[in-house]
C-alpha cells in the first residue's frame, strides 16, 4: 500500500483477528481521521486477513504478522517492533485484548499505547481502559470509545464501516468464475453458511438448502460462499439445490467483497462475511443464533436482523451448552424467506424511484 507522505500524527492500530472484527475497525479508523484531521493510521494484520487491507478507506499502510493463530511469536513480534520504530508513530491502539498483540508497539517504543487491560498488560499499555462488562456495549461503540477522553461520551453519529469494491477485478473474477450477473433473469442472493466462531452461529446447512430451493423455484440465481472451510455446507446446498453455485473456497477475501457487492441480497449468520457484505452496501438478511444482534449488529440500515429471543440465547457460546440448538433449528425457513421476500421487494422499489 503506498505511504502517505504526511504523517503529523502517524497511528498504529494492532488489528484483530476476526474478519469481521477488522471490517468494523473501520469505522475506528474514520473517525480517528475526523478526530485527528492530520493523522495517518497503519495497522497490523495477520496473514488470513492482511489481502483486504488495500480495500480499507483511510488506511496509509499495513504490515503482515506472520505468527499463526494463538502462537506468541516472539522473535517476530520483536523483530516488527524494530522495524516500526523508524515510523516515530505518536500512539497505538491495541485492539485485540491478548498479552501478546501488546507487544509490537511496545518493543518499537511508541509513546502512548492505548487499549483495553484484557490479560494483565500494565507496563506494555500506558493508556490503559477498563472494558465494559462483557457484551453489554456493541462492539463497534466500544472500539470508538479507543480514541475518546476517559469519560467523554461517544459521537451522536457512528460511522459506518466501508471497504471498497474494485469494479475491474470484479470483472475479472466474474469472468474467471463463469458468473453473468446481467444475464439472471431475477434476483442473485448470496448464501452465506459459515461462522468461524463456531457452530453454535450457524443456521443448519439443510435450512439453507431448502432456502435455496424456493429461491431457485422463484427464478433466482443463488451463490454460495466461504472459505475452503465451509466447502462441505456448499457442496451440501448445491446438491440439495439444483442450479446452486457454489464458491465456497474458490475465492480470496477482496474477490468475496466484490462478489458480494454484485448480489441482490445476502442471507447470512453473524459472521466475518455479515460485515464485510454490510460494508460493502449489500442488503441482508441476518440470522442470529448464540450471538447478539445488540452486540454485533451489521453496519448498515440495510438489513433485517432475525433472532427468536429464546430464554437460553444470546449464550455467545461456540457450541450449543444445552445441545439443541433451538436458537436456529427452531428459525423455519418460511420466516427467512419473508424476510428476503421483503428485503427483494424493498430492493425493486428503490430501483424504480
Amino acid at each position: 500500500m503506498a505511504q502517505s507522505l504526511k504523517r503529523k500524527y502517524p497511528i498504529l492500530l494492532i488489528g484483530p483477528s476476526w474478519i469481521g472484527d477488522l471490517v468494523q475497525s473501520q469505522a475506528l479508523i474514520a473517525y480517528l481521521h475526523t478526530r485527528i484531521p492530520d493523522c495517518t493510521v497503519d495497522c497490523i494484520l495477520p496473514p488470513w486477513t492482511y489481502p483486504l487491507a488495500p480495500r480499507i478507506p483511510l488506511l496509509d499502510l499495513a504490515y503482515r504478522l506472520d505468527v499463526p493463530h494463538g502462537r506468541l511469536g516472539l522473535s517476530k513480534r520483536w523483530l516488527l517492533g524494530r522495524e516500526l520504530r523508524a515510523r516515530s508513530y505518536r500512539q497505538a491502539f491495541v485492539l485485540p485484548r491478548s498479552w501478546k498483540a501488546a507487544l509490537p508497539p511496545f518493543f518499537a517504543g511508541i509513546p502512548r499505547r492505548t487499549g483495553f487491560l484484557g490479560e494483565m498488560r500494565y507496563g506494555l499499555l500506558n493508556d490503559i481502559r477498563k472494558p465494559p462488562p462483557r457484551h453489554t456495549v456493541p462492539f463497534i461503540q466500544q472500539l470508538l470509545s479507543l480514541a475518546l477522553l476517559p469519560g467523554e461520551p461517544l459521537p451522536a453519529l457512528i460511522p459506518e464501516p466501508r471497504i471498497r469494491v474494485d469494479p475491474e477485478a470484479r470483472s475479472r473474477t466474474l469472468a474467471q468464475l463463469g458468473l453473468d450477473p446481467g444475464a439472471e433473469p431475477g434476483a442473485i442472493v448470496a448464501l452465506l453458511p459459515g461462522a468461524e466462531f463456531g457452530p453454535a452461529k450457524r443456521w443448519p446447512t439443510e435450512s439453507f438448502a431448502t432456502l435455496a430451493k424456493h429461491l431457485r423455484s422463484q427464478g433466482h440465481a443463488v451463490w454460495v460462499l466461504g472459505s475452503s472451510r465451509d466447502q462441505s455446507m456448499g457442496r451440501a446446498i448445491a446438491a440439495a439445490a439444483r442450479g446452486v453455485t457454489d464458491l465456497c473456497g474458490r475465492t480470496s477475501l477482496p474477490e468475496v467483497a466484490d462478489l458480494l457487492s454484485a448480489v441482490s441480497l445476502a442471507v447470512t449468520n453473524d459472521s466475518g462475511l455479515m460485515h464485510l457484505a454490510a460494508a460493502v452496501g449489500t442488503p441482508l438478511v441476518c440470522l442470529y443464533g448464540s450471538s447478539s444482534m445488540e452486540y454485533t449488529p451489521p453496519g448498515t440500515r440495510r438489513a433485517v436482523l432475525l433472532s427468536l429471543h429464546l430464554d437460553c440465547s444470546p449464550c455467545f457460546a461456540r457450541e450449543c451448552p444445552l445441545g439443541h440448538l433451538n436458537c436456529l433449528r427452531q428459525l423455519t425457513v418460511a420466516t427467512v424467506m419473508e424476510a428476503v421476500q421483503q428485503q427483494l421487494s424493498a430492493g425493486r422499489r428503490s430501483t424504480t424511484r
